[in-house]
């Protein structure tokens, strides 16, 4: 590990230190040596990374203690993610371009920070998110594609202490490797070492998670490495700068969620939507009105859908992307005029119609005529969207002093429409859910009674003790 002190305040938060961790133990034989990018990898290098992390419990030992342990065990996690420790390459002969991940052992970025004005409870017991938590993350405002070519990390965590003895554990994954069930996979990882280890070099630590599959899935008929035909790649970035937005977070106990599931499938003839269609449904309506729409005016929300155990040779722990984006589209008079049930059906029939075939016909043309994910041109003020997902386990990440306390995201890809869902807190079928949108059109929402009738704000379901 390298470490280089450094020290700056921002919105409070004061920087420690920072240093490249690099997987230990060292691999043996770095395989693969290079990931070459699949289609579902090279649509994503043009958003903002994954920022995700949780907010944990006072430990038992001193600080500096803590951070070193979970350096280490960081550093004992990349050695399992070995390719996320590599570098972006690109290749630019020949007229296109390519990008690869090359295997390079170089590191990722960690970096010890101390927020001495901010509480637990200013985190995780309001309904409105602080900004100061968008400090908790690093790789802010970068898209995957800037770390082409260059020196930048692909991986960087963040560990904040908090005023109170409170810590956040944050991570930032540039999303043109990986999607959200890989950032997962590997946070999970991370929390079970440290949870678990118990001598130098990890000795006895536990390995109950299946290993990351890093070989790429590529569809018959695409060329590896993927050719885009562009001199370089600055010409699919587009940078975007949207109106200011607010978020909050919601949670959505497990009897509630049942009750819009019961309602939902009550008004769906053919059954079969689920709970987190039920729960989507609830929330256009809502912000459907919240936005006062007029009835004629178009509104589209879209899931992001994951395509392990939808296309057979992508197996659950494929460690890239494997998501696709599906859109259900109606007008405002439509979703507000026929009830959640409705609402509901109308996204269940749009992720339905997601089969094998679909999904692979998509991929395996994308090369011809690429098309990438941006968020200008994306966004509109009547659209929602809506990624990460409440299978992921965020609550069973403790990292050897208790259960986390709550889960929060950074500023990447924050606009307005914006809905990230997790797991809930108590488990059981609950969810939580930041919701991001226009600072007067969030707070007609939280106004909303119909809506907030089957929330639970985060104060009144934080664990006691």
């Amino acid at each position: 590990m390298e470490d280089s002190a450094a020290s700056s305040a921002c919105h409070g938060v004061r920087v420690v230190s920072r240093r490249l961790v690099r997987p230990s133990p060292s691999p043996t034989s770095l395989e693969p040596e290079t990931v070459h990018l699949t289609p579902w990898d090279l649509q994503m290098l043009t958003i903002d990374h994954i920022q995700k992390g949780v907010l944990l419990p006072k430990p038992p030992a001193a600080a500096g203690d803590v951070v070193e342990h979970l350096a280490s065990s960081f550093a004992r996690a990349l050695a399992r993610f070995h390719p996320f420790a590599g570098r972006l390459a690109v290749d630019d002969s020949g007229g296109s371009v390519t990008v690869s991940l090359r295997c390079t052992g170089d590191g990722a970025e960690f970096v010890h920070a101390v927020a001495p004005g901010v509480t637990a409870a200013d985190v995780a017991d309001h309904l409105y998110v602080p900004r100061v938590v968008w400090s908790f993350f690093l790789l802010d405002g970068l898209v995957g594609a800037d770390a082409a070519g260059s020196r930048r990390p692909v991986l960087a965590a963040q560990v904040t202490e908090l005023a109170d003895g409170g810590v956040f554990v944050a991570m930032s994954l540039n999303h043109g490797v990986a999607d959200g069930a890989t950032f997962w996979h590997l946070f999970n990882t991370w929390s079970e070492i440290s949870r678990s280890s118990t001598g130098a070099a990890g000795e006895h630590e536990s390995n109950s998670l299946p290993p990351a599959v890093f070989e790429r899935w590529f569809p018959d008929g695409c060329p590896v490495p993927v050719p885009l035909p562009f001199g370089n790649l600055e010409h699919i970035v587009r940078r975007f700068h949207g109106p200011p937005v607010e978020e909050c977070f919601l949670v959505f106990s497990a009897e509630s969620v049942m009750n819009l599931k019961a309602r939902c499938n009550a008004a769906d003839t053919a059954g079969g939507v689920s709970s987190l269609q039920s729960v989507l449904a609830h929330v256009w309506r809502a912000v459907t009105r919240a936005r006062r729409l007029p009835p004629h005016q178009e509104t589209s929300y879209t899931v992001l859908v994951g395509c392990r155990g939808r296309v057979d040779r992508v197996p659950d722990a494929y460690a890239g992307n494997a998501v696709v984006r599906c859109t259900a589209t109606t007008t405002a008079g439509e979703v507000l005029g026929n009830g959640i049930g409705w609402a509901a059906s109308l996204l269940r029939r749009a992720i339905a119609s997601l089969d094998e075939a679909a999904l692979v016909g998509s991929v395996a043309s994308w090369h011809g005529k690429p098309k990438f994910a941006y968020l200008a041109g994306w966004w509109h003020p009547a659209v929602m969207v809506t990624g990460n997902s409440p299978r992921f386990d965020v609550f069973g990440n403790d990292f050897g002093w208790g259960r986390p306390v709550a889960v929060r995201s950074g500023g990447a890809n924050k606009v307005d429409g914006r809905a990230t869902v997790y797991e809930g807190i108590d488990g059981g079928g609950s969810m939580g859910m930041e919701v991001c949108l226009a600072p007067e059109v969030l707070a007609r929402l939280v106004a909303d009674d119909e809506f907030m009738s089957a929330v639970t704000t985060p104060k009144s379901m934080r664990r006691k003790g």
